[in-house]
């Protein structure tokens, strides 16, 4: 095992977070075997005895108010693209999806009646309740309507959907972000940077933070599993703070 993580580093160039998550999966394994086979608990302890990599961990990035506030302002509403693109990046930083759990939505996930929520499809098949605002409401209110999307034979009809008719990929997603992020930055230079989609759902957990939400009810809206997940967003506002 010893030799295996050498070669991920000095063959591989393998990154340590990369050679912890092989570290991980070796660590489970052997879990398992030292239950399933007590004759080979020495040698299974002395595995999960070797200690996963230290390696800095970078500040979580995430968008000021008036940096979201610029790229929602872009599209076009006159056009039915324009449309789906500002309800999209609505609920992609209102509901702080990741973008698989945005591909995966269909309409039987969105309720509009009050109090209005999508349901989120996330890791482990696990699936949570997330309100959404006034504004997100409308848009994603007229995108059905526009769309024809309000009718029972519909419900499990992709939300967003491609040219072809098809659920969206990361790929499209990425260059919806990425065309109103390019206008934007006219009007707002600070966002010469680079911006993911997953930089709307930290700049969602941000700023539930930086308005006082406790941890715990940021863990749950975001869909963490363990609290130390959602801790990089107090140790960010620590550093912004200081």
């Amino acid at each position: 095992v010893e030799a295996f993580l050498n070669h991920l580093a000095t063959s591989r160039h393998c990154s340590p977070r990369t050679q912890n998550h092989r570290l991980a999966a070796l660590h489970a394994f052997f879990r398992y075997v030292q239950a399933e086979d007590p004759g080979h608990m020495l040698q299974c302890q002395q595995i999960l005895a070797i200690p996963q990599q230290r390696y800095a961990r970078p500040t979580v990035t995430y968008l000021s108010k008036e940096e979201l506030a610029e790229i929602l302002a872009r599209p076009n509403l006159r056009t039915a693209e324009g449309r789906r693109d500002a309800v999209l990046l609505s609920i992609l930083y209102d509901t702080a999806a990741r973008v698989q759990e945005l591909i995966d939505l269909s309409v039987g996930d969105v309720r509009l009646d009050s109090p209005a929520q999508l349901r989120l499809l996330g890791k482990g098949r696990k699936t949570r309740a997330v309100p959404l605002m006034d504004n997100t409401v409308q848009l994603l209110r007229d995108h059905i309507r526009d769309n024809h999307l309000d009718r029972p034979e519909h419900f499990d009809t992709p939300l967003f959907q491609n040219a072809r008719g098809q659920r969206l990929s990361r790929s499209g997603i990425r260059y919806i972000l990425h065309k109103y992020l390019a206008r934007a930055r006219h009007n707002c230079p600070s966002l010469n940077r680079t911006v993911r989609p997953h930089t709307l759902r930290h700049t969602k957990g941000m700023h539930l933070l930086q308005s006082g939400i406790s941890l715990d009810m940021i863990r749950d809206f975001l869909g963490h599993v363990d609290i130390k997940t959602t801790q990089i967003y107090a140790r960010a506002n620590l550093e912004m703070k200081r």
